[in-house]
């Protein structure tokens, strides 16, 4: 069956970097674009960034422009997120999950793996 596993979150200072992981399996991984998306607490989600399937391209929300990098592995059905210069707004539970499109900005999906706890805090 489709299995995402997230992992790589934790407790960072503002300002610093943290790179998020995504083990994909039950799924043609290298046929799906692929997004992360966040929920803060008390608040819905949050579509944060998305890749193509070759991963020739990527859009980003206005929140993490500049400091939030996708990146995707399909050999090892692996997709990344790459974070620094991290604030204490972007304290949520990452998710990632297949995307619809490359030019998709929703935080719907087909499927979204478990999640892993981002917290900025000094």
């Amino acid at each position: 069956q489709v299995q995402l596993v997230e992992s790589g979150g934790g407790l960072v200072e503002p300002g610093g970097s943290l790179r998020l992981s995504c083990a994909a399996s039950g799924f043609a991984f290298n046929s799906s674009p692929m997004k992360w998306v966040r929920q803060a607490p008390g608040k819905g989600l949050e579509w944060v960034a998305t890749i193509s399937r070759a991963a020739a391209s990527a859009i980003y929300a206005d929140s993490v422009k500049g400091r939030f990098t996708i990146s995707r592995d399909n050999p090892n059905n692996s997709l990344y997120l790459q974070m620094n210069n991290l604030k204490p707004a972007d304290t949520a539970v990452y998710y990632c999950a297949k995307a619809f499109a490359v030019v998709d900005e929703s935080v719907e999906s087909t499927f979204r793996g478990q999640g892993t706890q981002v917290t900025i805090s000094s």
